[in-house]
């Protein structure tokens, strides 16, 4: 086999302690509410370390979301919102993702799938660099964002004001800040030497 044909794929894992998936929403047309989901995780896997390779499939736990209000928090869980007794996870599938732009943003397209409703959605990915810590252990920064719809995901509850408009915006911001571990490199050389020497001898 050439060296050519070397493919190198390397493994990242979520750093929890350095990551957050946070949103905010408008409130009665002239505030935003703020919140996170605490619980999440994801399988992520590039060519080496080229990002715009990368395949991510992320999981979020509905019933982790934190706005800072226990009674707020037990609505949003409920059926009128992420109905979380029913859907227990928040997925998203990354499909392509561009190269960059002049201020360095990529665009990430993806399947986000909510209450077992999944729509393609774009956000926009920079990518802050790639290094070690004081132990040794090598990271990748990002900083993710993007606008969704509520309605798309049949999230459609609201209530109007008097002085019209809605107590809800339709708009939900997501910002995440992402450091990912990485998790090792595996050479496929041997594999596929491996496969090939599998078919010859059956």
């Amino acid at each position: 086999m050439k060296t050519s044909d070397v493919t190198t794929n390397t493994k990242w894992s979520i750093d929890q302690a350095h990551s957050e998936i946070a949103f905010k929403i408008r409130h009665l047309m002239i505030a935003h509410v703020k919140g996170a989901f605490k619980t999440f995780d994801a399988s992520i896997h590039t060519d080496a370390k080229d990002f715009t390779t990368a395949e991510i499939d992320l999981w979020i736990d509905p019933a982790s979301i934190s706005t800072g209000d226990e009674k707020r928090d037990a609505h949003l869980k409920s059926a009128d919102f992420f109905d979380v007794d029913k859907h227990k996870q928040i997925t998203f599938t990354s499909s392509t993702i561009g190269k960059a732009d002049a201020n360095g943003n990529h665009e990430l397209w993806g399947e986000l799938t909510i209450r077992g409703i999944t729509k393609n959605i774009k956000l926009n990915v920079l990518f802050g660099g790639i290094a070690k810590d004081p132990y040794g252990t090598e990271k990748a920064g990002f900083t993710v964002t993007g606008v969704i719809n509520k309605g798309d995901w049949g999230i459609n509850l609201n209530a109007a004001l008097e002085t019209g408009g809605f107590m809800l915006g339709d708009e939900i911001t997501i910002s995440c800040e992402m450091e990912l571990i990485n998790a090792g490199q595996k050479d496929l050389t041997m594999e596929l030497e491996a496969s090939a020497d599998n078919k010859s001898s059956l």
